[in-house]
């Protein structure tokens, strides 16, 4: 499989990585975003975004157990708190859509850990990682490359 020559337009990029900027920013708690945006890059299979967000959620401080076993986050006890289990299962109501809608017991549930800002840009953040992984996923951009 080899990558596909279609550079992203310089104005998209700059416009993605500000919205990106802006969701993190709100949401205020920078290990959180990069264990949504890991997730969100499993879920969707995308080499460059993982490679890239699990790089940086360890300079965050996200710990190797927590990003180990991300994967299977709801099997893994008290590795991750209430918090990042409710913005984890919204992470994977809204990558995978499965019932075509987010479930409200889900989104019930991260809003009781998120205030209304922090929730809006939880979504924010959850919503530019998924258009960033099809970005990628789309033009088989592989992991470390600078050419995208």
């Amino acid at each position: 499989m080899t990558a596909r020559t279609t550079r992203l337009d310089a104005g998209v990029r700059s416009a993605m990585r500000a919205l990106s900027a802006a969701a993190k920013r709100g949401l205020g708690d920078p290990a959180l975003a990069e264990l949504v945006q890991v997730r969100a890059s499993q879920l969707n299979r995308c080499a460059f975004c993982l490679d890239m967000h699990l790089a940086i959620a360890r300079e965050s401080g996200v710990g190797e157990r927590q990003l180990g076993l991300l994967a299977v986050w709801e099997e893994a006890g008290d590795v991750f708190d209430e918090r990042e289990r409710a913005a984890l299962a919204l992470t994977e109501a809204v990558t995978v859509l499965t019932d075509g809608f987010v479930p409200d017991e889900v989104y019930q549930r991260a809003a009781k850990h998120f205030d209304e800002r922090q929730l809006a840009h939880l979504l924010a953040v959850i919503t530019v990682i998924n258009g960033w992984n099809r970005l990628m996923v789309a033009r088989r951009i592989p992991p470390g490359s600078t050419e995208w």
